[in-house]
């Protein structure tokens, strides 16, 4: 059964950071770009870093750029999102998904498979 499973959410000020980590069962993420996304309470759901399969390229939404970094341990069959100088306007669900290939995308509908995601809270 493919899974994935997200951890390392919580509450969090203003500033602070949190590590995210997105592990998979099931299958192996070596073929698959990963693409962290969130959503927001009222709001849409939003890309916010993805990460190639095998180049380990990596894409960042503008409102994350220079403050979150996105890693993969193909070894752990896990990746992470490392994220700092967080901002309240950061609350919200995060949400790892895969998708086989290189590319790189925020197109929600083109990934494969899904987690549950995890709650980031960042109080001001």
């Amino acid at each position: 059964q493919v899974q994935l499973v997200e951890s390392g959410g919580g509450l969090v000020q203003a500033g602070g950071s949190l590590r995210l980590s997105c592990a998979a069962s099931g299958y192996t993420l070596d073929s698959y770009s990963i693409g962290w996304f969130r959503q927001a309470p009222g709001k849409g759901r939003e890309g916010v870093a993805c990460i190639s399969s095998s180049e380990h390229t990596t894409y960042y939404a503008d409102s994350v750029k220079g403050r979150f970094t996105i890693s993969r341990d193909n070894a752990k069959n896990t990746v992470y999102l490392q994220m700092a100088s967080l901002k309240p306007e950061d609350t919200a669900v995060y949400i790892c998904a895969v998708l086989r290939g290189e590319t790189l995308t925020f197109i929600a509908d083109l990934y494969d498979y899904w987690g549950q995601g995890t709650q980031v809270t960042v109080s001001s």
